[in-house]
């Protein structure tokens, strides 16, 4: 039905239009009685096989949401129903800041894929908290924390401090996010000196604040090896949680939608089937040398079952979806649900 009818009509709407319509309606059926529980039972994703335990987080099955979709925690209540196992709220930000200019979110129907440039667009840190103090706890709940637009990267740590701070007794995880190609300057601060320093600092405090919740490093897709190699040895010898791979791109290369219309858009970073492999492909290269304790989050253009599958065997512990979500509708974690009941002996 979503695929048929209810997203044709959507993709008529501009993206963030379209986005926040699907959230209403959401919303609106599930103020009827039982609809809730019809979805959850769709979704197969409520059986006692798809657990995973890791990092002392009990995730009731392995398929999350990616941050982004629900970056101020307004609908994280809804979209439980639909079968997620975990939802990383944010990416936020300690002041609220309205993201860049619209439109900053576009389809690329021909290659199943967008492109974005919200720019951290969020409503702060605060309300964010606020939303997160209801949750229920049956569901894992990731923070993804970046640095206002405003702050200059030599003051970045103090803006993730204040994050972590105020979403300590909220969430369940942390997602350091230094990946997203729309804050200037934000990748810089994966290379190996700033980030060592970023990381130090967080594990200082969450030492200081008595806060056990993993914390997690999101990196992007397009580092060089060497920055690669970097990221592995600041994970080891920080003794880090573990790593989400990967975040946007910003390579454009092998595209089927026309260069012309690729070079209107302009930037962003490109999420969907075409970061596919390469997540993959950094997934496994993470789990060959970090070995079996850290967790990885595996993101990257999964819209199938055996895309999902393919992560996990390439070392993700739990996989996050987004653009393949909204492409693929919520038949999608169904089809991974059984997938995976399938693999258990």
């Amino acid at each position: 039905m979503y695929k048929s009818f209810l997203r044709p009509l959507l993709f008529l709407l501009p993206p963030e239009k379209a986005h926040k319509i699907t959230i209403f309606l959401l919303k609106s059926i599930l103020i009827i009685p039982g609809v809730d529980l019809l979805f959850q039972w769709y979704s197969s994703g409520n059986n006692a096989h798809l657990r995973y335990d890791k990092k002392g987080l009990r995730f009731p099955n392995r398929v999350g949401l990616a941050a982004g979709f629900d970056k101020d925690a307004v609908s994280y209540k809804a979209l439980r129903h639909l079968g997620f196992g975990s939802i990383e709220v944010g990416t936020v930000t300690p002041k609220a800041q309205p993201g860049n200019p619209q439109p900053r979110l576009f389809r690329l129907p021909a290659d199943e894929a967008m492109i974005n440039r919200m720019g951290f667009n969020n409503e702060g840190v605060v309300a964010l908290r606020k939303r997160l103090e209801s949750r229920p706890d049956s569901l894992v709940i990731g923070g993804n924390i970046g640095k206002n637009k405003a702050t200059p990267n030599e003051d970045a740590i103090e803006d993730y401090l204040i994050s972590f701070r105020e979403l300590k007794d909220v969430v369940d995880y942390y997602a350091i996010n230094v990946s997203s190609p729309n804050t200037p300057g934000l990748r810089a601060l994966q290379e190996k000196e700033p980030l060592l320093a970023l990381i130090k600092a967080i594990q200082e405090e969450a030492r200081h604040l008595e806060a056990d919740q993993p914390i997690l490093l999101k990196i992007a897709p397009d580092l060089s090896p060497e920055q690669l190699d970097d990221i592995i040895d600041i994970v080891s010898t920080c003794q880090l949680d573990g790593v989400i791979a990967t975040n946007t791109t910003i390579d454009r290369s092998n595209l089927k939608t026309p260069a012309l219309q690729i070079d209107s858009i302009g930037a962003g970073g490109l999420s969907g089937k075409p970061v596919k492999n390469r997540s993959t492909e950094v997934i496994s290269y993470l789990r060959e040398n970090l070995g079996d304790d850290p967790l990885i989050i595996g993101v990257g253009g999964i819209f199938s079952a055996k895309d999902a599958i393919e992560k996990i065997e390439a070392g993700a512990d739990i996989v996050q979806v987004y653009t393949g979500f909204i492409y693929e509708g919520p038949s999608l974690l169904r089809q991974i649900h059984k997938e995976m009941l399938k693999e258990k002996p």
